[in-house]
């Protein structure tokens, strides 16, 4: 196992806001899956589901996946339903260790209910969409090596907890 962190989650758990902390405290590079995709694509994420279809844009993520083997001290944050697919739960977990950061449904809503760039949440109820999502990705979720509470957590805490593992 590598000496990268990943973090998984759903959308709005902090992946990104942790990990680009985490990353500059560690002295590590940051990678955003979705960041990274989209610049590979030239494309929002939205659009590359709209366009292309999710089912692409799932193995888009398996092969950057791949393409980490050999990486070092690197925080990456995955996109929420890449811990989906257990080609990339094993690829992931033998890049480095795997955090959950678990956030319920109600919080994430609150924190990312005007965020549009989010093509899973434009349904007409975001809230039940995101508890779906929730009861669906928990289960594979819970393969991480570690699982941190973020709902009423900051993100320097965070931190401090993935440091102290």
């Amino acid at each position: 196992m590598g000496n990268n962190i990943i973090l998984i989650g759903l959308p709005g758990s902090g992946k990104t806001t942790v990990g680009k902390l985490l990353a500059k405290k560690l002295e590590y590079q940051f990678i955003d899956m979705d960041s990274l995709i989209e610049e590979f694509e030239g494309l929002s994420i939205k659009d590359i589901f709209t366009q292309k279809s999710e089912e692409y844009f799932r193995e888009l993520e398996t092969r950057i996946i791949k393409s980490f083997s050999g990486i070092e001290k690197k925080v990456i944050s995955t996109g929420g339903g890449t811990f989906e697919k257990e080609e990339n739960q094993q690829l992931l977990k033998n890049l480095g260790k795997v955090i959950y950061l678990y956030t319920d449904p109600e919080t994430i809503y609150e924190r990312i209910k005007n965020d549009k760039g989010r093509p899973l949440l434009q349904t007409e109820n975001p809230l039940e969409t995101l508890k779906k999502l929730f009861s669906q990705r928990e289960k594979n979720y819970k393969f991480a090596d570690y699982t941190i509470d973020t709902t009423n957590n900051n993100p320097y805490n965070v931190i401090d907890e993935i440091i102290k593992d």
